[in-house]
């Protein structure tokens, strides 16, 4: 067993932690499937019978990271954010397969068994490569597609993400932790505000202190460190595929109206990927906020939400003018994501 690697006994027996927050008007419940059980947090819509949306987190968030911009859009859709496994309140998957393909695979199901249709599906960071992958294998699943800095392969990586990338390498995490096990939950999430925000100085006291009472929760789980390593092992992997794996191959495939968010400030999306990934995506929008960093729907949910609002409206105006939400459900399911290679179960080799 590598020294990145927790023992199965541990992962199993996951301890009593603090409860995770719930903003007032939120809810919190588990989606059991098999080998799978995920949180998805969701706020009730305005109105009955609004289109739905998902809402997918990136490295190291939750479902909170999307507390902001659903109240937002509460007029606009009938939204659920989920924790992908091992993130948030969503306890690790029984494979332990935390790739890009892993993630989309479990948000798919998730999608599956609701049995709801087709969604107006957001993602930031990791979230929006899961996203992509999503749109581009299931476009029976999505309606539009919002993606806020999402992890698309760079040829030159933003110099402050290499530190994040070595965590995929074996026993880089457990170093890292050995280096930091004296540093505080708060030392460590305003770390972590420094290098997402444009302006760290833009969170609120009160923003900082759940913040922090979150690190401390997340860091009390055994698993932490797991989910971490292999989320970014998973991301390194799939920016090394090619083929019609590929990402950027996949963003080509997209047929679902696309609003593409990028930040000035983004110290980890470089912000000169914003035109590549506008031609990438046929039919994309873009939305350049040169203040902003790598979480402007929590940086600038306002102006998010106004984008997103019309992104939603027209994509729908349009299902009503080809036969509506039925005219879009013949993609047909199974899965067609291919693997980028399993990295669960063992940390020996790239996955």
């Amino acid at each position: 067993m590598s020294s990145t690697e927790l023992p199965q006994t541990l992962v199993a027996a996951v301890p009593r932690v603090s409860a995770v927050r719930v903003a007032d008007g939120e809810r919190l419940h588990t989606v059991a499937l098999p080998g799978l059980t995920m949180t998805v947090r969701s706020r009730p819509p305005e109105r009955p019978g609004l289109p739905r949306a998902l809402y997918v987190h990136g490295l190291g968030g939750s479902s909170q990271n999307w507390s902001d911009l659903m109240p937002l859009l509460a007029d606009t859709v009938d939204g659920e954010a989920v924790d992908l496994p091992g993130f948030g309140d969503s306890p690790p998957p029984d494979d332990r397969n935390y790739s890009i393909t892993g993630h989309a695979r479990a948000v798919i199901r998730l999608l599956d068994a609701r049995g709801r249709g087709a969604v107006h599906l957001f993602g930031n960071s990791m979230g929006g490569a899961v996203a992509t992958r999503i749109a581009a294998a299931r476009p029976d699943l999505v309606r539009s597609l919002t993606l806020v800095s999402p992890a698309l392969p760079e040829l030159r990586v933003q110099r402050n993400a290499v530190p994040t990338a070595l965590l995929a390498l074996p026993g880089v995490a457990a170093l890292f932790g050995r280096m930091t096990r004296e540093w505080t939950a708060e030392q460590r999430t305003r770390g972590m505000m420094a290098l997402c925000y444009g302006d760290p100085g833009r969170v609120s006291e009160e923003a900082l202190r759940h913040a922090v009472e979150e690190m401390e929760r997340r860091q009390s789980l055994p698993y932490f460190w797991e989910a971490m390593t292999r989320s970014t092992r998973g991301i390194v992997d799939a920016y090394t595929l090619g083929g019609q794996q590929g990402l950027w191959r996949q963003a080509e495939r997209v047929l679902a109206p696309t609003l593409l968010v990028y930040g000035g400030r983004d110290q980890l999306v470089s912000y000169r990927m914003a035109r590549k990934a506008s031609y990438a995506f046929r039919d994309s929008r873009l939305l350049t906020l040169p203040d902003a960093g790598h979480v402007a729907m929590m940086e600038y949910p306002e102006v998010v939400a106004k984008a997103a609002r019309a992104l939603i409206q027209e994509s729908e105006r349009a299902a009503d003018e080809t036969n509506g939400r039925a005219g879009r459900n013949d993609g047909g399911g199974g899965d067609a994501l291919g693997d980028e290679g399993d990295n669960g179960g063992n940390d020996s080799g790239g996955s």
